[in-house]
C-alpha cells in the first residue's frame, strides 16, 4: 500500500493485492508508484525490515530510479510504521467476523477501504 501526501491537501492512496509478497511483486510495485508520479518527482518510501525490501532486484531497481529513496523503520518498531496501523483498521473493521468464501469475496472489502479512505480528513501536520 502506497500513500502519497501532498501539500495541495490531496491525498491518494495506490494499493495492491497478491498472494505472496515477493521481491518480484514489490519491484513491480515501486513501478506502479514511479509510473503514477510525476517524471522525477523524489518518492520516499517508509517500509519495515522484510528480506523482500532488500534483494539484488530491489537494488537494481533504486539504481535504475535515483530519485526513489527506501527509508526503513527500526526492527521491532512496527508501530511506527502507519502503514502498519492502516492494516490494524482494516482487519478490525473489515476482516474480523468477515465471512469470506473465495478470493474475490476478500477483494470487494478493498473497495469499501478504498471508500472510508476517502472520507478521512486530510492530515495536517506542524
Amino acid at each position: 500500500m502506497a500513500l502519497t501526501l501532498t501539500t495541495d491537501e490531496r491525498t491518494e492512496l495506490l494499493g495492491q493485492t497478491v498472494p505472496r509478497h515477493t521481491s518480484e511483486a514489490f519491484v513491480a510495485f515501486l513501478g506502479d508508484i514511479v509510473a503514477s508520479q510525476p517524471r522525477q518527482r523524489e518518492i520516499h518510501v517508509i517500509l519495515d525490515n522484510l528480506s523482500t525490501h532488500k534483494t539484488r532486484a530491489v537494488a537494481a531497481f533504486l539504481e535504475a530510479h535515483p530519485h526513489v529513496h527506501l527509508h526503513f523503520t527500526p526492527t521491532y518498531a512496527s508501530w511506527l510504521n502507519q502503514v502498519e496501523l492502516w492494516f490494524g483498521r482494516i482487519e478490525r473493521d473489515l476482516l474480523t467476523r468477515g465471512i469470506f468464501t473465495s478470493v474475490n469475496d476478500l477483494r470487494s472489502v478493498r473497495g469499501i477501504g478504498d471508500k472510508r479512505f476517502a472520507e478521512l480528513a486530510p492530515l495536517v501536520t506542524v
